[in-house]
């Protein structure tokens, strides 16, 4: 391995630490999407239930005593239950755009990661090129060893990057489409909470008039 660094030149010492931390990053990213992913349908059926027995502190301890961007969404729609729609779903749109950003955190990282590396390799292979075409230069009699350090370095860095941006491109991927599903659940989880505590406050409203109306 050391051999390879040193024949690769300085370079490769940077494409090594994009891979370390694109490997840092990924298995970071892949325990927190683990932790966030909740059987949204049961929680929000939960949650459901406890708000048609009017027990709101209820729901809310359960919003925080369940990990991911699902609950803390839906616990601001709860904690906003006897506002009017729009100011509910607006509490919902705020807090969701935190959690979307949360969820996205170091992920332009790992996807920089994925399109400098090849541009570390492409450089390393120039100067390893401008390397051997100064050997040639400067000596007359030029034996294949002498252009070897400069053909090593020319073609270790071009692998290298490659190696590194390849599956750091995969993982990048991967945790986007995972983000994806994540937000799906996000919305779908608000909207069928402020839906139910819209209806609720409609019917509330109506059950006022009626009274008046007598």
């Amino acid at each position: 391995m050391l051999t390879i660094m040193a024949k690769g030149g300085l370079l490769m010492w940077f494409i090594l630490i994009g891979a370390v931390l694109a490997i840092g990053i990924f298995f970071e990213r892949l325990f927190h999407y683990h932790r966030a992913q909740i059987h949204t349908d049961d929680f929000v059926n939960g949650i459901l239930n406890s708000l048609k027995r009017g027990n709101v502190s209820e729901a809310i301890d359960t919003c925080k005593n369940t990990p991911g961007p699902v609950a803390q969404v839906v616990m601001a729609a709860v904690v906003n239950h006897d506002r009017s729609r729009d100011e509910i779903r607006e509490a919902v749109q705020d807090t969701a755009r935190t959690e979307v950003t949360r969820l996205e955190r170091n992920l332009p990282v790992l996807v920089t990661i994925a399109q400098v590396a090849p541009l570390f390799g492409f450089l390393g292979t120039v100067c390893g090129f401008i390397s051997v075409f100064r050997v040639i230069e400067n000596t007359q009699a030029t034996t294949a060893g002498q252009l070897a350090g400069g053909t090593w370095q020319a073609l270790l860095t071009t692998a290298g990057g490659l190696v590194v941006a390849i599956p750091s491109y995969i993982a990048y991927n991967y945790l986007v489409s995972r983000v994806q599903n994540l937000v799906l659940d996000m919305e779908k989880a608000a909207n069928e909470t402020v839906q139910y505590l819209a209806r609720k406050e409609e019917g509330g409203e109506q059950s006022a008039k009626v009274v008046e109306m007598r």
